[in-house]
């Protein structure tokens, strides 16, 4: 798949991520694009060395979808936890 396929799965993987996992984040909608991007090629990473197979195999196969919205997810997940001790809660 070419760099245009990754940049759209990722793209739409980190909305489908934002919207399995709502809440607060402090970055908006720019940041969740990024980090959906960086989840998709993680996503993919992650299913290769892990399982051992090629997750990679086209724009509308399953498991490559899987592979971007998991490795969103991670992201998304990891993002929280560092930018919420960032910001002091105001009591």
């Amino acid at each position: 798949m070419g760099i245009i396929a990754w940049i759209l799965i990722g793209l739409l993987a980190g909305i489908i991520a934002k919207a399995l996992m709502p809440g607060k984040d402090p970055g908006g909608i720019i940041i969740t694009m990024l980090i959906g991007i960086a989840g998709g090629l993680l996503g993919g990473w992650l299913g290769k060395v892990i399982f051992g197979v090629d997750s990679i195999d086209g724009f509308f196969d399953l498991s490559t979808w899987i592979a971007a919205i998991v490795g969103s997810l991670i992201l998304l997940a990891l993002y929280r936890l560092l930018t919420r001790n960032r910001h002091p809660s105001r009591a």
